[in-house]
């Protein structure tokens, strides 16, 4: 018997530590929930209060910062214009994924978490700089493709008439990207965005066939050599970031592609003056998530093109290049494992995030001028 009852009074012991536990585990919550109590509030006054409810707000705009800044995931554009045009797999045509992949783009410009960040006037949106930053870069991307379908790629010949909804689309697009209100940024691109939807149910809906999209050669060597021309500013300027870091900038400044090296010959600039170009190492982030914006939409964009021009690119047999060209730009959105951006030196212990950019934006503008010479060939 005195064996049961010390056995039930260890067991008695040891709920009671249970509990205690629980306690001390409830007790601070319990003492954060107070905070928020208006009798506390009575009790310890207004500074008191007013000092609560600013270090909440503080907690809630830091934790809505994070997430905010998290770039958008990229899609599959096979099934976004499958979903675009409802499901139905005949309705999608030639031209069908350029289309769909340039509305999908709008889209998440204004949709992604946080909405559209450029314009805001509050925080913690106010306070952000690297999603802004790839905002420029991806509606960049959008405003050189939204261009190209107005001025080529929907229209037989320079006579012809220029189709309507490109014709609104390409000026919505070039709106102010940091207008707040009167009228807004968002509601400018709403507008351009709903232009292109119109246009890829007009090309491949409902049988109303009446807009056209011409798969030729020429209309895409014009793209690449626009997209070939904001790859390589993109390309100098981050290497110009890493410029006082040391010969490896250096380098990468002087592999210039053929490209980039005829239109400095054509502007007759100084070679000396060009090299010294360097980027203040705050800007450094601002520039690198300018370049990620552009290739997140341009990687898409590609692809989109490689299913619309698959006929071309098969005859000129540049399958090849065309794929070289999305994987270097799908490197370029790999996921970044550091909290900041680094501009390390050389071989040092701190990465160059600028140069590792670069580099893939380099060689994916080289797969492009690849792409354009055999595009060129007969």
């Amino acid at each position: 018997m005195q064996m049961n009852r010390a056995e039930t009074g260890g067991h008695a012991g040891s709920t009671g530590s249970t509990g205690h536990r629980k306690w001390n585990i409830g007790r601070p919550l319990k003492g954060l929930v107070d905070l928020y109590n208006p009798r506390i509030w009575k009790e310890k006054g207004l500074w008191w209060t007013l000092g609560v409810l600013v270090v909440t707000a503080a907690v809630i705009i830091v934790i809505l910062g994070i997430w905010w800044s998290r770039s958008p995931a990229r899609f599959d554009v096979r099934e976004n214009a499958l979903a675009l045009a409802d499901g139905d797999q005949a309705a999608l045509v030639t031209g069908s994924y350029t289309a769909a992949t340039a509305v999908r783009i709008g889209r998440t410009l204004l949709n992604k978490p946080g909405g559209y960040l450029s314009n805001d006037k509050l925080p913690p949106g106010l306070y952000l700089d690297n999603i802004p930053n790839w905002e420029f870069g991806t509606i960049t991307a959008l405003r050189d493709l939204a261009a190209e379908m107005r001025n080529h790629l929907s229209r037989s010949q320079s006579q012809s008439i220029e189709d309507p909804d490109l014709q609104i689309a390409h000026p919505q697009l070039n709106y102010d990207s940091d207008s707040w209100i009167l009228p807004s940024t968002e509601s400018e691109y709403r507008k351009g965005i709903a232009a292109l939807e119109s246009y890829f149910h007009r090309l491949s809906g409902d049988g109303q066939r009446d807009a056209q999209f011409f798969a030729r050669a020429d209309n895409l060597t014009f793209y690449l050599r626009e997209v070939s021309t904001r790859l390589g500013s993109l390309g100098a300027r981050l290497g110009a970031a890493a410029k006082h870091k040391g010969a490896a900038a250096t380098v990468e400044m002087e592999e210039l592609t053929a490209e980039a090296q005829q239109a400095r010959d054509e502007s007759r600039e100084d070679t000396s003056e060009v090299s010294q170009i360097e980027m203040p190492w705050l800007e450094v982030d601002d520039v690198f998530f300018e370049a990620r914006g552009y290739c997140w939409a341009l990687l898409h964009t590609m692809k989109a093109i490689q299913m619309d021009f698959r006929r071309v690119l098969v005859d000129k047999t540049a399958m090849v290049p065309m794929q070289q060209i999305i994987d270097e730009l799908e490197h370029t959105q790999a996921m970044i494992w550091s909290p900041i951006i680094v501009n390390g030196t050389g071989f040092g212990p701190l990465p160059n995030h600028p140069l590792v950019m670069a580099s893939y934006i380099g060689r994916a503008n080289a797969g492009i001028i690849d792409l354009r010479n055999l595009l060129q060939q007969g």
